[in-house]
């Protein structure tokens, strides 16, 4: 195999909400890949500081930038910042988000807005201003996190689904007015993973966790490394003909709706 097709050296990468989880996840992949990463988060500077060294620890060249990805003053000035200070951006992963778990008839419609606000209008709003230099460069690699609520629904998370939904659109739509340029727009819809954030669930016994085992081809919460190799291949010469295309790392919870082959 020709492993350049995979080496992301020299490449620089912007990577939103990649303080923790699996935007972390991700974007070590595409570090241990060659890329240089660009970590962003608006919590807080500490937690983007604590992200940076981390993956300095792992042998990874990272610089970090809080900025709000919903806020379109902030996401043009940070652009300009990251390409003035460390170079032009040749990898996008639009990470962010929020899930608000509200049943639709009791949610406000302030959250509804929010959660489309941060999920969908924010991938436009970043990938609007970063793919401009990647137009003027011929070559560009833009990856949506998408989610299996892209393809269906599940009680109490109707906004988050709409968000992610429009979003798988949206992917397919700057393929079709990018691809002319040489720019890959793809997105990758993650299944249920070990993380901290689940990993009170994720208790033999615990309803939820029965319920992914047993829904879940593969049998087993996914491990957050796995998403990484989705991303390098995405974000690397190797997926240059693959467009408006969602890679969905899911064990195969969406191959299925009958009995898994898990199931007695």
């Amino acid at each position: 195999m020709d492993n350049s097709l995979f080496d992301l050296t020299d490449k620089i990468a912007l990577v939103t909400g990649s303080t923790h989880g699996l935007g972390m996840a991700m974007a070590k992949g595409l570090g241990n890949a060659g890329a240089t990463l660009i970590v962003n988060g608006n919590s807080s500077q500490q937690k983007i500081d604590d992200a940076v060294k981390y993956y300095e620890s792992e042998g990874i060249k990272a610089f970090g930038y809080k900025f709000n990805v919903a806020d379109e003053a902030e996401v043009i000035e940070a652009v300009q910042k990251i390409q003035s200070e460390v170079g032009a951006i040749d990898i996008l992963i639009n990470n962010a988000g929020i899930i608000k778990r509200t049943p639709l008839e009791e949610m406000e419609v302030a959250d509804f807005k929010q959660v489309i606000d941060i999920d969908l209008v924010s991938p436009f709003i970043v990938s609007k201003h970063v793919v401009k230099s990647m137009i003027a460069r011929k070559k560009g690699k833009i990856i949506n996190i998408c989610s299996m609520m892209s393809e269906l629904g599940r009680n109490t998370v109707g906004a988050y689904a709409a968000a992610k939904g429009g979003l798988k659109m949206l992917t397919q739509n700057m393929a079709t007015e990018w691809a002319k340029h040489n720019i890959q727009v793809n997105g990758i819809g993650p299944g249920y993973f070990a993380t901290s954030q689940t990993a009170p669930i994720r208790v033999d016994g615990h309803p939820f966790n029965d319920f992914i085992v047993n829904r879940t081809p593969a049998a087993k919460w996914g491990d957050p490394d796995d998403l990484g190799g989705a991303a390098v291949f995405l974000a690397s010469k190797a997926s240059n003909f693959v467009n408006g295309h969602i890679l969905y790392v899911d064990g195969g919870i969406l191959a299925t709706i009958g009995k898994p082959s898990n199931e007695n």
